[in-house]
This record gives C-alpha cells, sequence and structure tokens, in this order.
C-alpha cells in the first residue's frame, strides 16, 4: 500500500485512488490499473475468477477515474499494467520514449457489437433533421476529451458522410455529461459507449443510429499496456499474467452470442461479476451491450495505424516518422497463446 501512495500522492490522492483491492499472500506482486468500467471485464475476470492466483500472482488492484492519470506511474514503474485508451498522448510518449508499451487488446469493434454507436438526438430524428450520414454537416458532436482516437472515429464518420471533419463541430463532454448534454438539447449526437448509450435509448432521449464498426470497421478503443519496468525486469512474471489474462479474454468471449450476452451459466458468472464490480443490477449488465475483444488479446495494427496517421495529419502527433509498431510488444500474447493453444469456444 505504500508504494500506491507515493505515487498518488501528487495528484490529489482521493480523487486519483478511488479504490484499491489487495490479495495477500506469497505469490508475485503485480500492481495493476482499472477504470471501473465493462471494458476492464478481462481484468475483472482475471482477477476474481482466481486466473491470477493460478499463475502465482498476487494482485494489487486500483482503480482510476480516468486511463490518462495511469500514465506517469506506469512510466515510473510504479505501476506494472494499465488500461488505455488510443490518443496522442500515447503516441507522443512513445515516440519521446517515455517506457511504456502496449501488449494486448482490451475493447475493439466488431460486426454485430452495438457497444459503441453514433447517438443522434431523438427529437432531431423525428424532425427529419437527421436522416444519413450527411446530416452530421454542421451538428454538435460530442467527444470526451481532446486528443483521443474518438476524434479518428469522428473522422471516420466524416468521410462516411462526405463531409470535411471540420464541418462537425467537436464539444467536449465527458461520457456520463453527455446523458444530460442529450437530454437539455446542448449536443446533436455523439460516438457513445455502453452503459450510457442503453440509459439513452431506453430514455428517448437519443437514437442508435449506427454502430460504429459501420464506418470504423475493427477499430481498436482501449489497450492493455505494460511498463517498461515490468516488461525488462519481471518478464516471466509478465508472461504468467499474460497467460492469465488470455484465458480471462476467452472466458468474456464464451459469454458473448452474436454482440449480446449470451443465455448460458458462464455468461449469468461473468455478468453478476461486473455487476459487483460496476456497483449496479445485473439487468442493467444483460440490457446492454458487450463490447469485442480479441479472444487471443491480439491487437489490430492497422487500426492502430489508422488512427496515427489521423493524429499525424491533425498535427497532434508531431512526429510524422513514428510509427504504431514502435509501441507495441506483441511477444507475450504470442507466448500465451503458442501455451494455452487456439481458442476454441465453450458452451
Amino acid at each position: 500500500m505504500r508504494q500506491l501512495m507515493t505515487f498518488c500522492r501528487p495528484v490529489a490522492f482521493a480523487a486519483l485512488l478511488l479504490a484499491t483491492v489487495q490479495q495477500a499472500g506469497a505469490g508475485d506482486i503485480v500492481r495493476l490499473a482499472a477504470t471501473k468500467n465493462s471494458g476492464d471485464i478481462g481484468l475483472y475476470i482475471a482477477f476474481d475468477l482466481g486466473f491470477l492466483k493460478q499463475e502465482g500472482i498476487d494482485a494489487e488492484l486500483t482503480e482510476f477515474d480516468t486511463g490518462a492519470k495511469m500514465v506517469a506511474p506506469l512510466a515510473t514503474g510504479e505501476l506494472d499494467v494499465g488500461t488505455l485508451p488510443g490518443s496522442a498522448a500515447l503516441y507522443n510518449a512513445a515516440a519521446r520514449q517515455i517506457d511504456t508499451r502496449v501488449v494486448a487488446d482490451r475493447s475493439r469493434s466488431a460486426p454485430g457489437h452495438l457497444y459503441q454507436t453514433l447517438m443522434v438526438r431523438k427529437d432531431l430524428m423525428d424532425s427529419g433533421r437527421f436522416k444519413d450520414y450527411p446530416d452530421l454537416k454542421g451538428l454538435r458532436m460530442a467527444v470526451p476529451a481532446p486528443g483521443l482516437n474518438v476524434l479518428s472515429i469522428v473522422n471516420d464518420a466524416a468521410i462516411r458522410a462526405e463531409v470535411r471533419y471540420e464541418d462537425i463541430e467537436k464539444i467536449f463532454v465527458t461520457l456520463p455529461q453527455q446523458v444530460a448534454a442529450f437530454r437539455n438539447k446542448s449536443i446533436d449526437v455523439s460516438i457513445m459507449i455502453e452503459p450510457f448509450a442503453t440509459i439513452l435509448d431506453q430514455g428517448g432521449d437519443a437514437v442508435r443510429f449506427a454502430s460504429t464498426e459501420d464506418f470504423n470497421p475493427g477499430g481498436e478503443f482501449t489497450y492493455m499496456v505494460f511498463s517498461e519496468k515490468f516488461a525488462q525486469q519481471r518478464p516471466d512474471v509478465a508472461r504468467r499474467f499474460m497467460r492469465a489474462y488470455v484465458q480471462a479474454l476467452r472466458v468474456f468471449n464464451d459469454s458473448i452470442e452474436k454482440g449480446r450476452w449470451g443465455l448460458t451459466k458462464r455468461a449469468d458468472e461473468v455478468i453478476g461479476l461486473l455487476a459487483r464490480r460496476l456497483e449496479i443490477k445485473p439487468e442493467q449488465i444483460r440490457n446492454s451491450y458487450p463490447h469485442a475483444v480479441d479472444p487471443d488479446g491480439r491487437v489490430n495494427l492497422d487500426a492502430m495505424r489508422k488512427e496515427l496517421k489521423f493524429f499525424q495529419d491533425q498535427g497532434l502527433v508531431p512526429d510524422k516518422n513514428f510509427r504504431a509498431e514502435t509501441l507495441v510488444d506483441l511477444r507475450f500474447v504470442e507466448m500465451a497463446v503458442k501455451e494455452l493453444g487456439p481458442y476454441k469456444r465453450q458452451p
């Protein structure tokens, strides 16, 4: 606990360290970070179903309110494992040789999944102001923060609409605040994730127009990240962590059927686990759409290259020669898959 308090002290400890769960034992300590949302289901399954314990790992799990606050402790090695969205900051840090590396998939788009959708205010749909993609021109699009890969997805929507990226007004509003912003009509559209999309849809405030898979197929949302110190100085522990994580991803994939939660005992178990972690009712989880993730943990490099090029074209990543491959290290995933064998869906 002392180590955790050391890196939290400079940045408002109460806001940064929302919750810490620590398991005692004689195994290797691995310091994990999560953001307490459904995207961290792989970590939660690995932790709660005992896959980490089976690998001789005693995990310390710290929950942050944003992934951005993980960057500094990952760079110093005070955190071993974190989860980050694609962002200009992530690529710029790698270009400056700050010590983090993308090692596995965390969440992405896939056919049939509605986890991330283009949401349109319902009254705009009802009035006919919005009928199809070209009607995005001139609308106010909410995005959570500057420099995130969601801006690349907005650009993909603009390309699909055959309008300029600049023709869509971007307004920075955090995801929870976007719910109220739709209701008071201060925003028109958003690239929205669960559970917020379901809340808006059920409340009659906004409509799911299309999955982002429709214009950003296979897009990566977030990544699993190792600190350089963890990967370099404790490669055997890192390898065992990844084996536990890949097993957890496979359990998660077993729980999903055609982009929805399955009607199986395994799905019920995972839903219950996630409901406890997020402190919401299981039926709220079941009514929402799960994200996609590769069951072997492999990252979609083509998607990373595309989002990096967007940031470079926008001047958000000044180094035009930087390549996404520089940031990615899939050797731990490849070792885990080799040891576990290919994914075979379990009923």
